[in-house]
């Protein structure tokens, strides 16, 4: 299994869960982060803000299964035709162990 981490602008969230579940993926976590990438925030007149909100979709996917939710993602939230800075990142890793807790059951 893969966990994909997608770090997104908050005003895209809606669209790119939504984006998931058209396409067969409903369990998605939700966590407001906040961060600056290669841009080092943005500067708006003398203020310099190097913290820039943002949110952080994870989702569990079967190994096989991983290209068709990062699709999905980058097409749902870059932020016109061709991105933008800022639009955010994906991370892809390995799931070694998952286990339910309500059965406490071992899933992998």
């Amino acid at each position: 299994m893969q966990l994909i981490r997608a770090i997104i602008r908050s005003e895209k969230s809606a669209t790119v869960i939504k984006a998931l579940f058209e396409a067969g993926y409903v369990a998605v976590t939700k966590v407001p982060v906040v961060g600056r990438g290669k841009q080092r925030g943005i500067k708006i007149g003398d203020i310099t803000y190097d913290e820039i909100p943002k949110d952080l979709l994870m989702i569990v996917v079967n190994d096989e299964d991983k290209d068709f939710p990062v699709k999905t993602i980058i097409e749902a939230a870059r932020t016109g035709e061709n991105g933008a800075f800022g639009d955010g990142k994906i991370f892809v890793s390995p799931v070694e162990e998952a286990y339910t807790i309500s059965r406490g059951t071992k899933e992998l």
